[in-house]
């Protein structure tokens, strides 16, 4: 059976997440200078975009609150270059990967065959209408295999996210909102304890769920009502159909080829505590 968008995003996203959750990248980033997480998260992910505004960046990433962005964008750039941060966070990643994965799989030609694979694909779609995407896709890609794999694994992310983003404004769903929806899809109760948006102002937090309980998508309780299930549901769906575009330049063959060499190196990944993503 062809592997669905879906599929691939399952076995790349954890070769993503070690920027977020291994120590590496933050120690390089920390190395530089950058005084907490999100000064080197800011710095090091908006710097393919180029030294634009934090308004600029806000539009982009979407998903965080008003002001977020503008507390570490540009005063993260001003004493270390953006390049050096963007150097930093792939420095950083690559290192995780290759301590997760050991010598055997990092130095393997399945992890070659992937990384090659997925640059194809990545350098195949199309970036009209993906911010992110094309601010990735106009770096060079790393000579080295497991950077390389890592860099086209970020492509890729920033391509479907693009399309989530895409998505979510088909359905009138707000950044803060969609960290709601994501929360009770986990299961998290209530809802505004996720760690993305617990620190929020109560005040903003309550406007949020409110709106939602008047729109019918969550209920009194903070839980999904069917019509909130079914927004869900077509949100992912079209993120996953927007995100097929990049593997089209590969042949099924090859879609099925870079599952087999991927598969091994995923395991690895969340054997070494990387999470798999959740729908």
């Amino acid at each position: 059976m062809t592997p669905t968008p879906r599929r691939l995003f399952e076995l790349l996203e954890p070769i993503c997440l070690v920027t977020f959750f291994a120590d590496e990248c933050h120690e390089e980033l920390a190395a530089l200078g950058h005084r907490t997480y999100w000064d080197g998260y800011f710095a090091s992910r908006a710097a393919p975009l180029g030294r634009v505004p934090a308004a600029v960046v806000h539009a982009a990433f979407y998903s965080f609150a008003d002001g977020e962005a503008a507390r570490h964008i540009p005063s993260a750039w001003e004493t270390i270059p953006p390049e050096a941060s963007l150097a930093a966070r792939e420095r950083g990643s690559a290192a995780s990967l290759r301590r997760l994965l050991g010598d055997e799989l990092a130095g393997s030609p399945g992890l070659v065959r992937a990384a090659d694979l997925a640059v194809r694909a990545a350098q195949g779609a199309p970036v009209e209408g993906r911010v992110n995407f094309a601010g990735m896709r106009a770096l060079p890609v790393p000579s080295d295999p497991v950077a390389r794999l890592w860099h086209a694994a970020t492509m890729l992310r920033e391509h479907r996210g693009d399309g989530h983003i895409a998505a979510l404004l088909g359905e009138r769903i707000g950044g803060t909102e969609a960290h709601v929806l994501s929360a009770v899809a986990m299961g998290i109760a209530p809802p505004e304890s996720f760690g993305r948006i617990h620190h929020l102002p109560r005040a903003r937090l309550a406007a949020v769920m409110a709106g939602l309980r008047e729109r019918g998508i969550i209920d009194a309780e903070g839980r999904f009502t069917e019509a909130g299930r079914a927004t869900r549901e077509r949100i992912e769906d079209r993120t996953d159909e927007l995100a097929a575009a990049p593997y089209e330049a590969l042949s099924p063959a090859e879609r099925d080829e870079l599952v087999a060499a991927l598969e091994p190196l995923t395991a690895a990944l969340v054997a070494g505590g990387i999470p798999m993503p959740t729908r």
